[in-house]
This record gives C-alpha cells, structure tokens and sequence, in this order.
C-alpha cells in the first residue's frame, strides 16, 4: 500500500486546489475540473506503479483531450498563452489564467517538467510519432520562444489598445489556427530541424514560464 502514496497525495493536492477554488469562486466547474485531472493524473500514477507500459500515454489523453476537445473546443477557452494574456488584461480569474497558474508557474516547483511529459495535449499527439530520440545534436532552436512568448503578448495588447470588438470570439479562432500550426509544426520538426518535440518546447513561450521557476527551485534547493 506504501507504494501507492505519491498517487494518492497527488489525488489529495488537487483535491484540496478543487475545493478551495469551488467554495471561493463559488463555482462548482473548479470542483469538476480539477477533481478530474486530479483523478486522472493519480490513476496515471497508479499504472505506472503496476509497470504498465502505456500509463503516460494514458494520462496524456486523459488530460491532453480533455483540455483540448472538452476545454477548448466546447468550452470556448483559449488555453494558450494568449488567452492567458487576455484574461490577464482583462482580470479574469478563468481557465487559462488558472492553467498557466497551476502547471507552468507553481506546479514546476513541485513537479519539475512533468507538465510536458504527462498533460501537455501537443506532446500528447507528437509522442504518437515515430520519432523518440534525436540521431544527430538538436539544433538550437530554444531562441524561437522568446519570439513566440512576446508575439502572442503583443497580439493580445494589440486587440486591447485598438479596442476591437468580439475579442473573446477572436480567441477562440486564435486557439484553433494556434493549435493547427503548433502540430504541423510538430510533426516536421523531427525531420527538418532533428527535434522531437521541438514544437511542444517552444509553443506559445511556455518554457520561460517553467524553466524560470525550475531554475529559482533548483537554486533554492542547492542553497
């Protein structure tokens, strides 16, 4: 039974996340959204435990598709960063906000990259590629989401200062054309620039969120 504990305290942390943000949004979508990636992540957590090979594919579309299909297709929610950049501007507490909140700023001190390998919905479909590990050095291509981070900040401020109409509908089409590029992107990385991945690592700059406070975590703990 010992063995079993990371997934239940993992279980428990969202647990406790899901409450809190339920009874102080007084809004029951918090309880739904993080008890199920809670649960989903735990029962990840359990098949890896039992050595099932697949159990990280599990997770990933358990999570991937529920945050791509459920989230942002249904739901309307531009889950990239520039839809964190919207609600950010506009002083919305909502599911960007909250996801870059918990899985690209907190979460990366107590998870490290586990985002990337177990939740992450372009990783999701890039890891069914038959390409795993590079045969050649990667080329280094880490500049690109400096530019991808300010763009997607500079587009957002854009549609702001010209005070455009219907921007929320305009984030919605933004995640779609995003998300297109982002896996075509992704599938010719491998070949053309010897990059597994290459794409979920600089998609909309989320690894200068990630990598700045796993940096600070690992300063802290060297300290």
């Amino acid at each position: 039974m010992k063995k079993y504990w990371p997934s239940i305290v993992m279980l428990v942390i969202f647990e406790i996340v899901a409450v809190t943000l339920w009874l102080t949004k007084d809004n029951l979508f918090y309880l739904f959204n993080f008890s199920y990636i809670g649960l989903s992540i735990s029962f990840g957590g359990f098949l890896f435990i039992r050595k099932y090979k697949h159990a990280r594919r599990v997770v990933q579309l358990l999570v991937g598709l529920y945050m791509l299909i459920y989230l942002g297709l249904i739901c309307n929610e531009n889950m990239q960063i520039e839809g964190f950049w919207y609600y950010l501007f506009t002083g919305v507490f909502e599911a960007a906000t909250i996801h870059y909140a918990v899985a690209k700023i907190v979460g990366p001190l107590i998870f490290g990259r586990g985002w990337c390998g177990y939740a992450c919905w372009t990783a999701m479909v890039l890891d069914f590629l038959p390409y795993k590990i590079p045969k050649t050095p990667r080329k280094k291509i880490g500049w690109i989401r400096y530019i991808v981070f300010a763009a997607s900040l500079v587009f957002v401020a854009a549609l702001f200062l010209a005070k455009v109409g219907n921007i929320e509908r305009i984030m919605f089409w933004a995640f779609i054309v995003g998300n297109i590029i982002y896996y075509t992107v992704g599938v010719q990385a491998p070949t053309e620039l010897n990059a597994p991945r290459g794409c979920a690592r600089i998609r909309t700059g989320i690894c200068l969120l990630k990598q700045t406070r796993i940096r600070r975590a690992r300063l802290a703990s060297e300290s």
